[in-house]
């Protein structure tokens, strides 16, 4: 896909109800970051997924490149959240 077409499907995930997941360090999401955004490091994420939602919810997750989303994203899909889209780089949104 596309920047463009990883945008799209990013922002149409998120206005049906998706969570958007940013997986950078705290630093990094303070320096900018999308409006719905709810931030949880990647190396965090295994002990903080009760903060993403229940088991089946839809996210969308983004890092800086694009390593570190990839990275979550499986580790989503094999703790129960089926429906990921990886977004990899912020500057896709």
């Amino acid at each position: 896909m596309t920047p463009q077409e990883l945008s799209e499907k990013a922002r149409q995930l998120v206005a049906e109800g998706a969570v958007l997941l940013d997986v950078r360090t705290p630093q990094e999401f303070q320096e900018g970051h999308p409006e719905p955004a709810r931030n949880i490091p990647v190396q965090e994420l295994p002990r903080r997924l009760g903060e993403v939602g229940p088991p089946g919810t839809r996210v969308v997750v983004y890092c800086a490149a694009g390593g570190r989303s990839a990275q979550a994203a499986q580790l989503l899909r094999t703790s129960g959240y089926p429906d990921v889209f990886d977004l990899k780089s912020v500057r896709n949104w």
